[in-house]
């Protein structure tokens, strides 16, 4: 059997990743009747494209390509306002909550209930103003963690804002993503956007991801925390292949198929976070 050309294997990769969500070394090498070595060089050469990430033993899709965060805040509207119903069952009165910067969080913002205490921490001004304009004087405290914003971005991530924090600990931080998937975790297309994540991330009791469908099985170009250092996930109700999600201490929340009409939030009381063998 002759060797698919280079170009002709580079599509055919190319192909599995967007029908598969990833490709393995092994198996590609297998196919082609080439060597695990070669094929490592085809994804080199598709990385440095921009077509994919390299993981151990083989690579995923990259994430979906950059978006300024105006664009993004009229897409999907319906499915970040379900998110943010399945992400609101995991607060509790009293809490201190970290809203990171992006669009499905600010769902989060508008979703939270009126009469449920909480103080909101903040590094978006979009967030900050949300929770103005929903919350109730008498139930909600606010803190918005300030210094350079990023306009791509949408909230500080700068050393201004990476010191804000030093004095607050988070009972739960909700993470913007811009890729999940099993072997990369949670990435960040901005490498300041991703070290303030993390930073979040380490003085939280527990954290929470929600993601679009988009997101899921992509990599960014910047690592934030793996998945084993995440508490909960919100996904699409319709999402797929969640077992390859699946950690001993995460707990994965599927969002409502639709929206009620009435726009009461219905609280799961079942959800709880799971016991840590050792916290954060």
């Amino acid at each position: 059997m002759m060797k698919p050309l280079i170009q002709e294997r580079l599509s055919v990769i190319s192909a599995r990743l967007a029908e598969h969500g990833r490709v393995l070394s092994s198996e590609l090498a297998a196919e082609f009747h080439v060597s695990e070595d070669t094929i490592r060089r085809d994804l080199r050469e598709l990385a440095a494209a921009g077509l994919c990430k390299r993981v151990y033993g083989g690579a995923l899709p990259t994430a979906t390509p950059k978006v300024h965060f105006n664009t993004r805040l009229t897409d999907n509207r319906d499915v970040k306002a379900a998110l943010a119903r399945a992400a609101i069952a995991t607060l509790r009165p009293n809490m201190t909550v970290f809203l990171d910067s992006g669009t499905t969080n600010l769902a989060i913002a508008f979703a939270l209930p009126k009469d449920l205490p909480l103080t909101v921490v903040t590094n978006a001004p979009t967030i900050a103003a949300a929770i103005i304009q929903t919350a109730q004087v008498n139930t909600t405290e606010l803190i918005t963690i300030g210094g350079n914003i990023p306009i791509a971005i949408g909230g500080a991530v700068g050393s201004r804002a990476l010191r804000d924090i030093e004095a607050i600990t988070f009972d739960i931080a909700c993470l913007g993503a811009c890729g999940i998937a099993p072997d990369t975790g949670i990435t960040a297309d901005y490498l300041e956007d991703a070290h303030f994540k993390q930073a979040v991330a380490a003085r939280s009791r527990a954290v929470l991801v929600a993601a679009t469908n988009d997101k899921l099985g992509t990599a960014a170009a910047h690592a934030v925390v793996p998945l084993d250092q995440c508490d909960f996930l919100c996904v699409e109700h319709d999402a797929q292949a969640l077992g390859l999600y699946e950690r001993p201490d995460l707990t994965i929340l599927r969002a409502p198929d639709g929206l009620e009409r009435s726009g009461q939030t219905k609280f799961d009381e079942s959800i709880t976070r799971p016991e840590r063998s050792e916290d954060r």
